[in-house]
């Protein structure tokens, strides 16, 4: 089986986008790798971001050394794989793994308790796969540094347990050739969002216990479709992102449908939000939600169900949204190859450190306090309490917006949100050691006909992160930070990962406020205790 795309109702919508599309001869320019496609400002970046359209057959040359990579890390006894890495070099391997059901821990994020834990497991038997095309994002660089001390405090040697990879001639090649550690290059003119099959997503996926032979199988089953006018699925699901998104539905629901595949839509999301969305435009896709009947959004469900449906091998599910990507990126007139908002986060992270030096970084002064919930942000003077903050935000939410929440918290302690309409609010609170504030977005997205998003950070920053400054300023933003009581420190940094954690939330922050969209920070002095008294509050809104 290849893969289907399904249009359903769709059909119509996207017809005169498709002949427009075929008529200039698209399907067979993208297929050959043509990087004049998305005009003349993109050529430049375009022209070394499109060895994606080839790692079906390229990547194969990668499979002796993972396979002896595999084999060593099996006879030495390491069956703890953990993943250091941001944005598609962890999202696509995660997705990879869920979907055969091989154990892979993923560290993307900064949040010390997440880390910690992460450590306390099996370090004996622990092998890290350090991710990243130049080794410069700081989320990274903090994991190798720390689990670089964490072997040589346990009597390890850190080149025996360490495997990086990265692109050729980086700054992370040459640290890590000097350290001893192995090695695995990735192709260089494919970006992180577009890394799927290439040694980012192979190499983790792979020691984790994944067949990633078979990734590249059903990739290149499809990969001949993608260069014809018609029974291209790429074509028919990048008409129709761009045509619906043309006609103000830029909103893209994603539902899982029970299928073999596990956890697409958080890639999806990645991919889509930080190709699209730029110069005030973009597709904004929405995680666990059901449409609405608002008219800015479309639903298209992954698995086989009615409607619109992706339905197909994972391998397949990654060159075809790939390519549907690009072809929406053309059909909005926007480069879909470059991130230019994303740095603008991690500058003021950077800014805000160095500023703080030792002393404690600006967090301000809280408007109001309710329970174990501070809340902070130019709100009203008249709201008096947590339920009147997120009242007001859903309020301030315009016509064709969304509301984002972003929680700098630890995902991997959390409740599953699942059981959300399985049983009653107040017996999930009994169960909520570490509450699910993922939770939340279920809650508010329930009074509301707007999309609501959620991220974890620093995670989100590396996909939405982009749509969110870049893409159209129709957004509302509530962002959670905890408090740290267990903090872990970065070898060779004036920081630990509870400071670095809280800078980048600053930083986000006043990336958003500076564009003069309503945005509120909750604080939790206490984070079992905050996240249930915010969902208490959301319950009964």
């Amino acid at each position: 089986m290849t893969i289907e795309v399904t249009l359903g109702d769709e059909a119509d919508a996207v017809t005169a986008v498709k002949d427009k599309l075929v008529a200039e001869g698209v399907p067979a320019a993208l297929a050959a790798g043509d990087p004049a496609l998305w005009g003349p400002q993109a050529q430049p970046e375009a022209s070394i971001r499109l060895g994606w359209l080839n790692l079906p057959q390229t990547s194969r040359e990668l499979l002796p050394q993972i396979g002896t990579l595999v084999e060593r890390a099996r006879a030495a006894g390491l069956d703890h794989v953990v993943l250091a890495g941001m944005g598609g070099s962890s999202l696509a391997p995660e997705v990879i793994c869920a979907t055969e059901d091989a154990p892979l821990t993923v560290l993307d994020t900064t949040d010390p308790h997440q880390v910690r834990r992460a450590l306390a497991d099996r370090l004996d038997r622990t092998i890290v796969v350090v991710a990243s095309k130049s080794g410069g994002t700081v989320e990274t660089d903090s994991h190798r540094r720390v689990y670089e001390q964490a072997f040589r405090d346990a009597g390890i040697d850190p080149a025996e347990r360490i495997v990086v990879v990265t692109d050729p001639g980086s700054p992370l090649e040459r640290t890590a050739n000097e350290a001893g550690y192995t090695v695995v290059l990735a192709d260089p003119n494919v970006g992180g969002r577009y890394s799927a099959l290439t040694a980012f997503g192979l190499v983790p996926s792979a020691l984790a216990g994944a067949d990633v032979a078979r990734l590249l199988d059903d990739a290149a089953a499809v990969a001949p479709l993608l260069a014809q006018d018609e029974g291209n699925p790429g074509l028919e699901l990048g008409a129709l992102l761009g045509a619906r998104a043309l006609q103000g539905r830029d909103k893209l629901i994603l539902r899982d449908a029970p299928s073999d595949i596990v956890g697409l839509p958080d890639w999806i999301e990645q991919l889509i939000a930080e190709s699209t969305g730029k110069e005030g435009k973009g597709i904004l896709p929405v995680v666990g939600a059901e449409a609405a009947e608002a008219g800015d959004q479309f639903l298209v469900t992954i698995g086989p169900d009615s409607g619109t449906t992706v339905d197909g091998p994972l391998g397949a599910q990654f060159l075809v949204w790939e390519y549907a990507t690009a072809v929406a990126g053309r059909v909005l007139g926007i480069n879909p190859f470059d991130q230019p908002n994303v740095a603008e986060s991690k500058e003021n992270t950077t800014r805000i450190l160095q500023e703080a030096g030792d002393g404690p970084l600006p967090t301000g002064t809280p408007m109001l306090t309710d329970g174990p919930v501070e809340v902070y942000g130019d709100v009203p003077g008249d709201l008096k309490n947590l339920a009147d903050v997120l009242t007001w935000l859903l309020r301030a939410i315009p016509e064709r917006g969304y509301l984002a929440v972003m929680a700098y918290l630890d995902r991997e302690a959390a409740f599953d949100a699942a059981v959300v309409g399985e049983a009653s609010f107040e017996e999930m609170t009994d169960t909520w050691a570490s509450a699910d504030v993922a939770t939340l977005r279920a809650l508010l997205d329930y009074r509301t006909d707007h999309a609501v998003t959620f991220g974890w950070g620093p995670r989100f920053l590396h996909s939405t992160g982009q749509y969110h400054k870049g893409g159209p300023e129709a957004g509302v933003f509530l962002q959670i930070t905890g408090a740290v009581t267990d903090d872990v420190e970065v070898p060779g940094k004036p920081y630990t990962l509870g400071r670095l954690q809280l800078a980048q939330a600053l930083g986000d922050l006043g990336a958003l406020t500076s564009r003069g969209r309503p945005a509120v920070r909750l604080h939790l002095t206490d984070r079992v205790a905050g996240v249930r008294h915010l969902l208490s509050v959301a319950e009964e809104l």
